[in-house]
């Protein structure tokens, strides 16, 4: 088989935690599903101008944490990678403005209202915040994993607008003791989750974090047939 090629889109920084973590999560992944991976950090700016071909190299997509150089430009990136319906997992800063531009795109905020707030995680530290599951899929993966995550990010969300998302665009598969949502997939792609926790620092060699294999199982058939 050949390697699994993952693009992870972000403006890397090896001195950011989050950062480095993304890449030793993936190779947690990667042993602990015995396939080889190889995984290319593609700056923001760079991913917006590429045309539809340039994307169909790849078998998924990790949208990481930010900070970004120009979020602006993830927009039009959400809006490829929606086309293209590959796996693609998002973390962190991405949830926010993913959810704006789920916002936008079906015209649901029509008088301009702030319907998400600004982070609440506060500090130069991660934070823990507890996850219960809010799906069989979600709590399927979490048996045996711990539901204690850890963030540097956290959004509270209008009441109504999940219910417009939730009635159409995307399911909730996870909220935290605050009752806002850390985890929530689209309707109807083969795999598209948003974090905004970072389920990467949680992740460890000996315990790898089961969204990211699952991530990857998504981008492969042959290995779905071959751990389920």
């Amino acid at each position: 088989m050949e390697p699994l090629k993952i693009a992870i889109i972000g403006d890397y920084n090896f001195t950011f935690n989050a950062h480095h973590a993304t890449n030793l999560s993936l190779d947690h992944a990667s042993i602990f599903l015995d396939v080889e991976i190889n995984y290319y950090w593609i700056k923001i700016s760079d991913a917006a101008q590429q045309k539809p071909a340039y994307f169909s190299q790849y078998d998924a997509f990790w949208i990481a944490p930010g900070p970004y150089q120009n979020s602006f430009f993830l927009n039009g990136i959400f809006k490829r990678l929606i086309e293209i319906n590959k796996p693609v997992l998002a973390t962190g800063e991405s949830f926010k403005i993913f959810m704006e531009f789920l916002i936008a795109a079906n015209n649901l905020n029509v008088v301009g209202d702030k319907l998400i707030s600004e982070n609440l995680s506060s500090g130069p530290y991660f934070e823990q915040i507890e996850i219960t599951p809010n799906s069989r899929i979600f709590s399927k993966l979490y048996e045996n994993f711990t539901t204690t995550e850890l963030t540097a990010t956290r959004y509270s969300l209008y009441p109504k607008l999940l219910d417009d998302l939730a009635g159409e665009w995307i399911d909730i598969e996870a909220k935290n003791q605050f009752d806002d949502p850390e985890i929530f997939s689209v309707k109807e792609l083969t795999f598209f989750v948003v974090c905004a926790f970072y389920p990467q620092v949680s992740s460890t060699r000996d315990i790898p974090h089961p969204i990211i294999y699952t991530f990857l199982k998504s981008a492969a058939p042959w290995l779905l047939l071959a751990n389920d």
